[in-house]
């Protein structure tokens, strides 16, 4: 692996590296950490990296890795920048034979992102976003819940992600991670629906299998000298007639990182929160039963991402490790001409195309008048 940003102040440049070797299936051999080449080679050095794979830009690290032998280049890259930083790299990589995995959200907007699908699809190359809450056991067990049919038909699906730690004018404190966050050009047309809105909408069409097709958005910048949104209300229309809800803020004040998801059908529900990964719930008008990990039968998509014994909680690293590991383990069948198992699934382009979308449907449906706002395809 090769890294993109993440240098030695920055928060999910270290996760992704403790993600990425967890398996031992990835080994960081270079990387251009960060716009500042001192503070690139400062990370790397800090990371025992040889002074000679660690660069002072992307292009030059694409560039100088693609000479080397095929057995001591890196394979792929791993973008960790903020938004704006995130098609560049991913389209040189890919344009010179690189495997690509990338933060969300994908790009810094649609067009960037649909032009992105066009170069992963000409490449045949393998790109992977870290969607990260898809790699949790039992949101995988969630998902193959409702495909099995026993919930019967889908009807309402409730998405929250409430945090607390931008309800003061934080990036007027030099707060590195709040000033790129709520800045357009680093951050995009959005800032709490395109930094956490997605993921919940990530999530709400993955465990579902659904794909929203209208919403009518309500958002909010609530702090003063805020440039982007703080909070959003958004009302959904699934493709098969299920209705929905999704609520995302960063000024929910006293919030932590409170993902949840509700999901309805004609013959049962579930339930699942993000800070309470191993406990998934399955209610019906009969009785409510607690899925935890290695208990009971479970799903082989379920059993393939549970590393430890029944009563070990498993979390965050473990679920942002999964995807490394699946991501992984497609990279290598890419090499070998084989086909990946679908049980080491992860999220796809295409899935940073519906994110981009959601934003731009998003924001499209608050600036109108009209109550319903149809899906960006």
């Amino acid at each position: 692996m090769g890294m993109v940003g993440g240098g030695l102040d920055a928060f999910i440049g270290a996760v992704h590296r403790r993600a990425a070797v967890f398996d031992h299936e990835i080994e960081l051999v270079c990387g251009s950490f960060s716009a500042s080449p001192e503070k690139s080679k400062r990370t790397g050095q800090s990371l025992y990296l040889p002074d000679d794979r660690i660069y002072d830009s992307f292009e030059e690290m694409i560039q100088r890795e693609k000479e080397l032998p095929e057995g001591e280049r890196m394979d792929f890259i791993s973008i960790v920048t903020p938004n704006h930083l995130h098609f560049p790299p991913a389209k040189l990589a890919l344009e010179n034979g690189f495997h690509v995995i990338c933060d969300k959200p994908m790009t810094l907007n649609l067009q960037e992102a649909k032009e992105l699908a066009q170069i992963v699809e000409k490449s045949g190359l393998v790109f992977a976003l870290t969607h990260n809450y898809t790699g949790y056991p039992m949101v995988k067990e969630a998902r193959e819940i409702v495909r099995s049919g026993k919930l019967g038909q889908i009807r309402k699906v409730v998405v929250e992600y409430p945090q607390g730690w931008l309800s003061k004018y934080e990036e007027g404190n030099d707060y590195k991670q709040a000033i790129w966050r709520t800045d357009p050009a680093r951050s995009g047309a959005a800032g709490c629906m395109g930094d956490i809105g997605t993921h919940a909408e990530n999530l709400a069409e993955y465990i579902t299998g659904l794909k929203i097709t209208e919403l009518c958005a309500d958002l909010t910048t609530f702090v003063p000298g805020r440039l982007l949104d703080d909070d959003g209300n958004v009302l959904l229309r699934f493709d098969n007639g299920a209705k929905g809800v999704l609520h995302a803020s960063q000024i929910s004040n006293g919030e932590e990182n409170a993902l949840k998801i509700f999901v309805y059908g004609e013959l049962g529900g579930l339930e699942w929160h993000q800070m309470e990964p191993n406990t998934l719930h399955y209610k019906s008008q009969e009785g409510h039963r607690l899925i935890r990990p290695n208990v009971g039968e479970m799903s082989p998509a379920a059993k393939a991402h549970i590393r430890l014994p029944s009563g070990h909680p498993e979390g965050f690293f473990e679920a942002f490790a999964n995807i490394y590991r699946d991501f992984a383990y497609a990279v290598k069948a890419h090499m070998n001409g084989e086909q990946l198992d679908p049980v080491y699934d992860f999220p796809s382009v295409y899935d940073g195309v519906r994110g981009l979308a959601f934003i731009e449907t998003v924001i499209a449906s608050n600036q109108s008048t009209e109550k319903w706002t149809k899906f960006v395809q």
